[in-house]
């Protein structure tokens, strides 16, 4: 993977856009990143990792406040990055959630994190993915390299090369399973765990389950399974679930015993029961059989007793069928009497009707001529009445014509009064529309001018405070900068007094004549002095933590203060030359032109409402006038059309009335004499027809009473009964005759069956309690045989089931055992000696040859006196153990702690354990190639011969095409490595970046 271009916008120290080209350090093969404290030299590699991976080193765990505080409200935060993996070309641009200023209204909006991948094909960029998931997941492919591997084997961020070397194991075993993909190591740990705990808990759910059987079983044998006990070890009770088991199994032979000699028991009562049973109901049928008896004699007596009813009833019967035979003759002369009455009653009414109309009686044909007559007056009257109606009509329609037309003549003349007086109006209108407008015309300008004039005032206001507060932050911000200087110098001079120790050391180790182990001269002209007190690696990781401290500091009050001087040019900048008290005057009186502009503009809309409704009502009353002319032209017309007409309907409706008052009268009358008359006619001819059949009904009813053998009609009428009342007495005489019969032949079989037993019922009350008795007994051992062979069932079925599950038992003991062993073995406890589990082992074979390349650089940097170590020692108190490291020391032939190490020996460590992590982890990523390489800080703590080594390995990495970034303060460093990416702080504030040039002079 190779690095070529890094753009930054908006992000951490840099506002505006940045643009680092590591293709031009390709020559080099190696650059300094440089710049002083707090410029943001770490933060060119937080872009690289913030681009790649959506979160930078030095914001795990805290506020992920990448955006630049520098950021205008619309300024963007980006961060682009062009890379190279195999032969393909990509570039990956992101952007953190950050807070923008609305577009529309006031306020902030926050935007999302955002993420677009491109490939570069054919000369042109082309998006392959888009979106911080989809983007992450598409680089997890191309990469191939985690984030945390990232850091271990690209970016070697500030402050984490020690973290592997000093880390505990627990420590150590999480960063190398994550680098390494160990988990499922750990997933079959767990694994074995799991089933270890499942066997156990299964093991102890079958022997409860089988305690749990056997002591349902002793619940069940109760008084034969406490009988069981016998002089042996199972005489007392026991937990031992085979004991217990042995016990059940002797209980269960007392029972069958016990059961099968209840079933015999069982079998004798259900015997006797039976017999008894049998002697009762043969009794209980022969008293059956006399009270059978005793109640068909009742009966037939009382069916006998009823005979002399039955025979009225009979007779009563037999006359109402005579009688039907004339009952049709006597209905039909009723009803012709009822007709002949109701069309007499009829036609009398309307003789009278007649008689009062006329006042002379007519026969048939007269009555015929009158109806006829009357006919063809009422046909005229008819015609007439439709005049009569006409004219009515023809008169109203003249009277609405006519005021019609007088009320559009009154219209007409008022429409053409009020359109004379509309060009004065107008011409009054257009001359004050006109100097309205002029008015308004200047109130946009005046809106703006206010606003602006609003601005500065604001603006006015605050220029005093903000000026105070830029005074006050550049005073903190001097304070701040030479904390930090004095933080600085304690650190060299402790590093210089160290460095004397160390040459006082050797000084006093030096013996004339004896080559000196550094140089290599027998003569010692100028030894050192021993320093009496010796600077130790606590005094100077305190005097660079102070140094650190102060460093932020002076970050945080350099922000503070280039914020402070950009408000205030910003303030000035709006303010101008103006002072508040003359801004404000200016600011009263554009308010007032505003308002006399705001006034002029409603009083133009006023008018041109005014002028346009005016023209509007002239073309409506225009358009009206010409309907209104036409409406009454069409009146007129209308009016001589009814005035003809009324005069025509008149002269037909005088000749039709006659001598009545209307033809309406003339009508009505015609009408009810017509009507009279033909009543009168349909009346007569009913009447006659009804009297012609009353005579015949009365002929035919006297043949049928001679042939019926009734004297009279009302002795038929008498004897009639309704056909329900017939049904009646026919029912009765059946069922009767039928009981009479069936009773006689019931009691003679009962006296045949009963002779010579005698009429006394027998006695069944000793056969009915020697019966209960025996069905008493019969239960009780019924119920005893089924509990006890319940009993047994139960018991049997317990034992099977407890049995099986001690039979299960044994398998899943042995089963356990073995799970056991191997869980504790994999999860390094006893047995397993080492306390190194499964995943410790793996990992300890990467970890030694993770040790074997480091200890390829260590020897050159350190000259050959320190090589790393890898241990599985036992660890104290029980912690795990196998991932262990020492260095050996080669002056002494001693193995000693890492944490021993000075600051230097520290980090020359650290980096040779970082650099053999990072070819290890690269073979394991599938052979990832790795172009590209940058190291944060560290270099401060190496002497100049050290550092020198360090340099010389540095520059090894540089073969085959690799590119190396360093960051240091380290002046020695900034001579040696002349192609530079130089940091620096404006002093507005925000940072930029620059491609320099070492000094070689």
């Amino acid at each position: 993977m190779r690095l070529h271009r890094l753009e930054l916008e908006g992000f951490g120290p840099f506002r505006d856009r940045q643009v680092v080209d590591f293709d031009a350090y390709e020559n080099d093969g190696i650059f300094l990143i440089t710049g002083r404290t707090g410029a943001g030299k770490s933060s060119v590699l937080d872009g690289v990792c913030f681009a790649l991976y959506g979160s930078a080193p030095r914001y795990e765990g805290t506020e992920k406040r990448l955006r630049s505080d520098h950021c205008a409200p619309d300024d963007p935060t980006t961060v682009s990055v062009e890379f190279t993996v195999g032969d393909r070309r990509w570039k990956v641009t992101r952007s953190p959630e950050y807070q923008r200023r609305k577009k529309r209204g006031d306020g902030f909006t926050t935007l999302a994190p955002d993420a677009h991948l491109d490939e570069f094909v054919d000369g042109e960029w082309i998006g392959r993915q888009r979106g911080p998931r989809n983007v992450a997941l598409e680089l997890d492919e191309i990469v191939g390299l985690s984030q945390q591997q990232f850091l271990q084997v690209i970016l070697l961020a500030q402050n984490r090369f020690a973290e592997f070397l000093l880390a505990k194991n627990d420590e150590r075993q999480r960063l190398l399973r994550t680098l390494f993909g160990t988990k499922t190591y750990e997933d079959y740990q767990d694994a074995l765990e799991q089933r270890r705990k499942d066997g156990e808990r299964a093991l102890s759910t079958a022997l409860a389950s089988a305690g749990v059987l056997l002591d349902e079983a002793e619940r069940v044998a109760g008084d034969v399974w406490r009988d069981e006990a016998d002089d042996g070890p199972d005489a007392e009770e026991t937990t031992d679930p085979v004991a217990r088991s042995a016990r059940a199994a002797r209980a269960q032979a007392r029972l069958d015993y016990r059961a099968d000699a209840l079933l015999r028991e069982r079998d004798a009562a259900d015997a006797a029961h039976r017999a008894a049973e049998t002697t009762h109901a043969a009794r209980r049928e022969l008293r059956a059989r006399h009270e059978a008896r005793a109640r068909s004699r009742r009966a037939l007596a009382e069916l006998e007793a009823r005979n002399g009813d039955i025979d009225l009833a009979r007779r009563r019967r037999d006359r109402a069928v005579a009688a039907e035979s004339v009952r049709a003759p006597i209905d039909a002369l009723d009803a012709a009497v009822r007709d002949a009455e109701v069309a007499a009653a009829v036609r009398s009414d309307a003789l009278q009707r007649w008689q009062a109309l006329e006042g002379q009686v007519l026969d048939d044909a007269g009555l015929a001529a009158t109806i006829e007559q009357y006919t063809g007056e009422i046909a005229v009257a008819e015609r007439a009445l439709e005049d009569e109606a006409a004219a009515t009509e023809f008169r109203r329609r003249l009277d609405t014509a006519r005021a019609r037309i007088a009320e559009v003549d009154d219209l007409l003349a008022a429409l053409d009064a009020g359109r004379a007086e509309l060009p004065v109006r107008l011409a009054q209108l257009d001359a004050e529309l006109a100097a309205a407008t002029e008015a308004a015309g200047a109130r946009e300008a005046r809106a703006e001018q206010r606003a602006t004039l609003a601005d500065r005032l604001a603006a006015a206001r605050l220029l005093d405070r903000r000026t105070s507060d830029l005074r006050a932050a550049e005073v903190a911000h001097l304070d701040a900068v030479g904390r930090l200087e004095a933080a600085a110098a304690a650190v060299r001079d402790l590093l210089r007094r160290r460095l004397d120790g160390h040459a006082g050391q050797l000084a006093a180790e030096l013996t004339h004549g004896t080559p000196c182990a550094v140089c290599g001269s027998p003569e010692h002209p100028a030894p050192a002095v021993l320093s009496a007190e010796p600077v130790r690696d606590e005094d100077i990781a305190a005097a660079e933590g102070e140094q650190a401290r102060a460093a932020e500091a002076e970050r945080i009050a350099g922000a503070a203060a280039a914020e402070s001087r950009t408000a205030v040019a910003e303030l000035r900048g709006v303010v101008g030359s103006e002072t508040e008290e003359s801004l404000t005057t200016e600011l009263e009186r554009v308010d007032a032109d505003l308002r006399r502009a705001a006034e002029a503009v409603s009083r133009r809309a006023e008018l041109s409402d005014q002028r346009r409704a005016l023209v509007d009502a002239d073309a409506q009353a225009a358009a009206e006038r010409d309907l209104l002319a036409a409406d009454a032209a069409a009146q007129r017309q209308a009016v001589a059309v009814a005035e003809e007409s009324l005069a025509q309907a008149r002269e037909r409706v005088e000749a039709a009335r006659g001598n009545h008052d209307s033809v309406a009268a003339r009508l009505e009358a015609a009408r009810a004499r017509r009507t009279a008359a033909e009543a009168l006619q349909t009346a007569s001819r009913d009447h006659e027809v009804c009297e012609r059949a009353r005579i015949a009904a009365v002929g035919d009813l006297a043949e049928r009473l001679r042939e019926s053998g009734f004297d009279t009609v009302d002795d038929a009428r008498d004897a009639l009964l309704p056909a329900a009342e017939r049904q009646i007495l026919d029912a009765t005489i059946a069922d009767h005759e039928v009981l009479l019969r069936t009773e006689r032949d019931r009691l003679r079989d009962l006296e045949l069956e009963l002779a010579g037993v005698g009429d006394e019922p027998v006695d069944i009350e000793e056969t009915t309690a020697e019966a209960a008795r025996a069905r008493e007994r019969w239960s009780a051992a019924v119920d005893a045989a089924a509990a006890a062979s319940e009993r047994r069932t139960r018991l049997a079925d317990l034992r099977d089931r407890a049995e099986q599950t001690l039979s299960d038992t044994g398998e899943l003991a042995r089963e356990q055992a073995v799970i056991a062993r191997l869980a504790n073995t994999v999860a390094g406890r006893a047995p397993n000696t080492h306390r190194m589990s499964l995943e410790s082992f793996v990992l300890a074979a990467e970890l030694e040859e993770i040790v074997e390349a480091a200890n390829l650089r260590l020897a050159d940097m350190s000259s050959g006196r320190y090589a790393l170590r890898h241990s599985d020692a036992v660890a104290a108190r029980g912690a795990s153990s196998g991932l262990g490291l020492t260095v050996l020391d080669a002056h002494t032939g001693q193995a000693r702690p890492a944490q021993s190490l000075s600051g230097g020996e520290t980090f020359l460590a650290s980096l040779a354990l970082a650099l053999g992590l990072a070819e290890v982890v690269t073979a394991r990523a599938g052979g990832v190639r790795l172009d590209t390489l940058f190291i944060d800080e560290g270099f401060g703590s190496l002497d100049a011969d050290t550092l020198d080594l360090a340099m010389r390995t540095l520059d090894e990495l540089r073969q085959g095409g690799r590119t190396v970034g360093l960051i240091s303060h380290v002046a020695a460093m900034k001579e040696q490595i002349p192609a530079q990416l130089v940091v620096e702080a404006t002093p507005e504030g925000p940072s930029t970046l620059r491609r320099g040039v070492a000094s070689m002079a």
